[in-house]
């Protein structure tokens, strides 16, 4: 599949090597503002190249906006977008066009479809999320306009955590880190592991403010169902967690749950979502990435023939994925929401045309979050 969504559904194509990679927005409503520059910022902090510590691989990724946009405005028809690729080494991949690289998608491919295309990964390259990225730049826009707003950070790399947290520092440096005091750090951590050859993994926490309660369906159409969906679609995700996740097993019952007052709720371990059902609280979701398998260290592996070769891979690499992931991860949160949003809305009306569920002069949710 390279399609997902419900209402709003998107549809990506193209490969890592291939003269363009795009998307087909379907299922946007009319009337959202949009021109190429807009999407300029969110690719940005997507793409590779602007420091030492991410692939060395430079695109200009310029959207070309191909239907579904008149005189600046959507119209509600497919909205396809466009990223011509103009920094290709196809080169960098001759020597492993016949190998199984340890970790990739190289075996797996070949074994579904009997052919792959072993420059940069093909379709199962990072590049891809760049247009998951570009479909976003709309989808968070028409958020914005319903007070919803969506943001990340890395959480962790390797086994550094953050020791503090301060989101106006979080884009001032290249790892999208919330703790300004540990960024040399950093630098000097990844210098070592790229000198070295090896990689490392990450996490990256994404949330939305303003969420209101009621988006997400029960059972088959939970939210954080679909968020884990989507966030396990993304390249070299392996983990995915919904508020406190996997920390919840050491947690007494007790402590975990999150209780209601006439001012808001007291904790929000569950994340945001309850029942699969939005709770009007901070939606808060977290991404493990594995480490980049594209190594130059050397490593028995097997080739096309089945014979046992050393495989190096050469080429440009992130030393870790994580890095730059934020915006993806951000990316699928904001896309995920749109579509519950437009379900609720198809269901159940505007969510400001239903009346307050909770008989109190205030609802719970619009207490501080």
């Amino acid at each position: 599949m390279n399609t997902f969504g419900h209402l709003l559904r998107v549809t990506t194509f193209g490969e890592s090597h291939g003269p363009a990679i795009g998307c087909v927005l379907d299922g946007c409503p009319p009337g959202i503002a949009i021109a190429p520059e807009d999407f300029a910022h969110d690719l940005a902090r997507r793409a590779t190249g602007k420091t030492r510590h991410t692939s060395a691989r430079k695109e200009a990724d310029e959207v070309e906006i191909l239907s579904g946009v008149y005189e600046g405005v959507t119209t509600g028809t497919p909205i396809a977008l466009l990223i011509r690729n103009t920094d290709q080494r196809s080169r960098d991949y001759n020597a492993i066009a016949a190998q199984f690289r340890p970790g990739h998608a190289d075996y797996t491919y070949w074994q579904k479809y009997g052919i792959r295309d072993p420059r940069g990964g093909g379709r199962s390259s990072a590049r891809e999320t760049t247009m998951r990225v570009a479909a976003a730049v709309i989808a968070k826009k028409w958020l914005a306009q319903r007070g919803v707003s969506v943001r990340g950070w890395m959480s962790q790399i390797g086994e550094v955590v953050p020791n503090g947290f301060d989101a106006a520092v979080i884009e001032t440096n290249p790892f999208f880190w919330p703790h300004a005091a540990q960024v040399a750090e950093l630098e000097g951590y990844m210098d070592a592991l790229r000198k070295s050859g090896d990689s490392v993994g990450a996490k990256v926490t994404v949330v939305a403010d303003g969420v209101p309660p009621g988006w997400g369906e029960p059972i088959y159409g939970k939210l954080d169902g679909e968020l884990a969906a989507a966030m396990m679609s993304i390249n070299a995700v392996k983990g995915v967690e919904i508020g406190d996740g996997f920390a919840s097993v050491a947690q007494q019952g007790s402590a975990h749950r999150d209780v209601m007052t006439p001012d808001g709720f007291l904790s929000n371990h569950a994340g945001g979502i309850l029942g699969g059902i939005s709770t009007g609280q901070q939606v808060s979701v977290s991404v493990a990435f594995k480490p980049t398998s594209s190594l130059r260290l050397p490593v028995e592996g097997l080739n096309t023939s089945g014979d046992v070769v050393d495989i190096i891979t050469t080429g440009r690499h992130d030393p870790c994925v994580g890095i730059r992931a934020t915006p993806i991860c951000e990316a699928m949160l904001a896309l995920v929401l749109m579509d519950q949003a437009l379900r609720h809305r198809a269901q159940c009306g505007d969510v400001s045309d239903i009346a307050p569920r909770i008989p109190a002069s205030k609802s719970i949710t619009d207490a501080k979050r």
